[in-house]
């Protein structure tokens, strides 16, 4: 997308306890050999993978990835907004049981996007392939230490610029964010321990921001069935997945970066995330690339805080979080589109940046109240800043999932959402970018999910000579 591409970027509760490119080559290779890890394992063997979850604390990102396992939709890219991707499948195959404490597992998502109609390049193809592997230590159970993890994660991502042939500031397809376009990182390596009877949570170490702060996707826990959502949305453009406002400085999907977090959880429905990170990725730094920390004088602080409740009668789960942050640093703009990308021509300088912002989700409707899953939630976002140098300033979304919707397909959802961004005109964008964009993800088989998705973008903020932009994306996703 030209957001993260040009600037530095880029569940639940019990009842009464809430808590370069892409070769075809490759990504048929790599689609066949998945398809073989998802139906060999079995959806039923991945949805077994971990008990019921216990009423424990509120909602953690890290805490909250455990319940994908168990849950039939998903995130549309659970890179980006999960810390724990996939079903654990992979450790089982090779002999380790959940008792052992090692989980060994992953995703691949990969797509393909076509330029219907306007954008800068119509009528053309992007292809796109994201692998995700994840190795996770539970050393309670390893070595005895009561409440610690390690947790490191690789990153091969291959793919194309979809979102700059759309003319798409916001980007349409989350999965492509900044160049190099072809890489392979250690993604996340961090350690993580519970204390005061996990009411406090600390993670030290490289990760991504975004799976923990500005998670509009993860929902609220319940451990009942009935209650449950099992994402909110599967929506695919990007600010799903990062604030557009945060877009040049949180570190996330796929330029993670280290830091410390400290999550509190005093009550059953209150929690509250602080973090510190490396901000170097607001001075143009890679740092996903990076195996080390940076800091260089550039530093990303953020804090959010939520609450979380169940609504009448149905006890329709809903949450809202609030957050803060602010960048620290010398910071440059606009820039300027040339071959092979974008490049700081200097114009502004200011000293660091801030911004708030604010989003929550809501269960609307239960199909079969006390049976089954099945019905229809909303979400909203908004965020804003007042930098002179990142590309968008103002933000606002919303949308409605439904789940289960159609006879016989419990395990399916669909979706729809606007995404609508105030842009800095020193970039020599339009004043501001809207996008419509609607799904339909499909279990077909194990762990393996077919999504189809539909963009409308009437005024593609790159150019105010860009035409309205209509765009289709066909998505695989396997959880390994």
């Amino acid at each position: 997308m030209y957001g993260v591409a040009y600037r530095p970027s880029a569940q639940n509760a019990s009842r009464g306890h809430l808590k370069g490119r892409v070769g075809r080559p490759l990504a048929s290779g790599m689609l066949a050999v998945l398809l073989l890890f998802a139906s060999s394992a079995g959806w039923s063997d991945s949805v077994q993978t971990q008990p019921a979850p216990s009423p424990v604390a509120a909602p953690t990102s890290s805490e909250s990835s455990l319940f994908y396992e168990r849950t039939p939709a998903i995130s549309a890219n659970p890179g980006a907004s999960n810390s724990l991707p996939g079903t654990g499948w992979l450790g089982r195959l090779v002999g380790f049981t959940p008792e052992s404490g090692v989980r060994v597992g992953g995703a691949w998502v990969g797509n393909s996007d076509y330029l219907f109609t306007g954008g800068e390049k119509p009528g053309t193809w992007s292809f796109n392939s994201l692998m995700v592997l994840n190795l996770n230590l539970n050393l309670e159970r390893i070595v005895g230490l009561s409440g610690g993890s390690i947790n490191a994660t690789m990153l091969q991502y291959n793919g194309e610029a979809a979102n700059n042939k759309a003319g798409s500031v916001q980007g349409y397809d989350g999965l492509i964010a900044s160049p190099p376009l072809v890489r392979t990182e250690l993604y996340e390596l961090w350690y993580r321990q519970k204390l005061f009877h996990d009411k406090l949570i600390v993670r030290v170490g490289k990760s991504i921001t975004t799976a923990e702060f500005n998670n509009v996707s993860r929902p609220v826990e319940v451990s009942d069935a009935s209650l449950l959502i099992p994402a909110v949305t599967s929506l695919i453009y990007t600010p799903i997945f990062v604030n557009p406002t945060l877009i040049g400085v949180a570190p996330g999907y796929y330029n993670s970066a280290y830091g410390v977090s400290v999550n509190w959880a005093p009550n059953k429905s209150f929690y509250l995330d602080v973090g510190v990170y490396d901000g170097a990725r607001a001075s143009g730094v890679q740092t996903g690339l990076k195996e080390a920390p940076v800091f260089n004088g550039h530093y990303f602080m953020i804090g959010e805080a939520a609450y979380c409740w169940l609504l009448g009668a149905e006890e329709r789960p809903g949450k809202i979080g609030v957050g803060g942050w602010v960048q620290t640093g010398e910071m440059y703009g606009p820039e300027e589109f040339q071959p092979g990308g974008f490049k700081p021509t200097y114009q502004v300088q200011e000293e660091g940046a801030q911004g708030a912002y604010t989003y929550g989700s809501q269960r609307l409707w239960l199909r079969h109240p006390g049976v089954d899953n099945t019905g229809v939630s909303a979400f909203y976002q908004f965020g804003f800043n007042q930098s002179n140098t990142m590309p968008i300033n103002r933000y606002f979304g919303l949308g409605a999932t439904g789940f289960g919707l159609l006879p016989g397909r419990t395990s399916d959802s669909m979706g729809a959402g606007l995404a609508w961004s105030w842009l800095n005109r020193r970039y020599g964008f339009r004043g501001n970018e809207a996008m419509l964009q609607a799904y339909y993800q499909a279990h077909l088989i194990g762990s393996l999910f077919l999504q189809p998705v539909v963009s409308y973008i009437p005024n593609p903020g790159a150019s105010p000579q860009v035409q309205g932009t209509v765009a289709g994306t066909m998505q695989v996703i396997v959880l390994f």
